[in-house]
């Protein structure tokens, strides 16, 4: 049964989640003036996010992603000498199979509405759901921080030796709509990893400096040499601020930390038709995704972070997303 959640803390900010998907439906922030700002694109609704036009799309529009983010691929995956088919389209394992953590209802476990307000939810991915071993208990906890962060912290454990790779798929627009051309971007990171034409990793990293993947030098996003992006960042240095997203119309601004070694940050270049938040339209390059999580393709590629969760161990995944606001100098 679909659920949602809101909670908000004693700035007025507001976080909205539904169980289905684990899904943040929108973020409130307040902006310079303290006007609040939904700061991710939603759905008019949560009954939208279940219906085939928004599951065709594959936006992912806030969601969890699991049991992998990413792509794998080679049509399979190889655990402890046990090959495992997994769904593909073109060669393609993309975020987690036909039926991912995205498309799940969660359970509700815990809500607290104190100081630092939280929603805990859980889900069991039963041994062999989509063709992965092992059966993983899973939990994400979203916390609203009254610093007016947002900390998701991610848990799981397995049975038996399996994959896992967990992010949120959240798109975020500072100005609550239009376009984030005029933001501007900072990341931390020197290199990317290469891909080929259907977006799988070859296996290269590949310096950034000098290219249009160095983000390093906080800079407006709209230049030209940019064309979106859909692509792995190799972080610096984990835990720590690996982004920093600012519009300077509002004030608003976003830095990003996380203790995973790679960021996929994705621009899409429009949206498709869907029923989204009321007084919500967008332009071209709409928003922006920072997807924390280990390497995609890292099964394929020994050199890649292991991606490896074995029964004993805890997969541990921390992301902030810190908001503040600027005021004009």
């Amino acid at each position: 049964m679909l659920e949602v959640i809101t909670i908000s803390n004693s700035n007025g900010a507001q976080l909205e989640i539904s169980n289905y998907g684990a899904t943040i439906l929108s973020l409130k922030i307040p902006d310079k003036n303290g006007d609040l700002v939904n700061v991710v694109v939603g759905l008019e609704s949560p009954e939208e996010y279940p219906k085939q036009s928004h599951l065709d799309s594959q936006l992912f529009l806030g969601a969890i992603i699991g049991r992998y983010a990413g792509r794998i691929s080679g049509g399979a995956i190889s655990i402890e000498n046990q090959e495992y088919p997994i769904h593909n389209q073109n060669g393609v394992h993309l975020h987690g199979g036909k039926q991912g953590f995205d498309k799940k209802f969660w359970n509700i476990d815990k809500v607290t509405k104190d100081i630092n307000p939280s929603i805990k939810l859980s889900y069991l991915s039963e041994h062999l759901e989509e063709n992965y071993p092992g059966n993983l208990s899973v939990s994400v906890v979203y916390e609203l921080m009254e610093s007016n962060s947002v900390k998701v912290t991610y848990q799981a454990t397995t049975d038996k030796t399996t994959l896992v790779n967990l992010t949120n798929h959240s798109y975020f627009n500072l100005d609550g709509g239009g376009s984030i051309l005029k933001h501007c971007l900072q990341v931390h990171s020197d290199s990317h990893i290469e891909v080929d034409q259907q977006l799988r990793p070859t296996g290269n990293i590949i310096p950034s400096a000098n290219t249009r993947f160095d983000f390093n030098h906080q800079s407006q996003i709209e230049n030209s040499n940019f064309v979106g992006l859909d692509d792995t960042f190799v972080l610096k240095q984990t835990p720590s601020k690996v982004a920093t997203l600012l519009s300077k119309s509002n004030g608003i601004c976003m830095n990003v930390y996380t203790n995973q070694p790679a960021m996929v940050i994705y621009t899409p270049k429009s949206f498709p038709s869907l029923n989204y938040n009321v007084n919500s339209s967008y332009g071209r390059f709409p928003a922006i995704c920072f997807e924390t999580q280990n390497f995609p393709d890292a099964p394929n590629h020994p050199h890649f972070p292991s991606s490896v969760l074995k029964p004993g161990q805890i997969y541990l995944h921390e992301t902030i997303f810190e908001f503040d606001t600027l005021n004009d100098s």
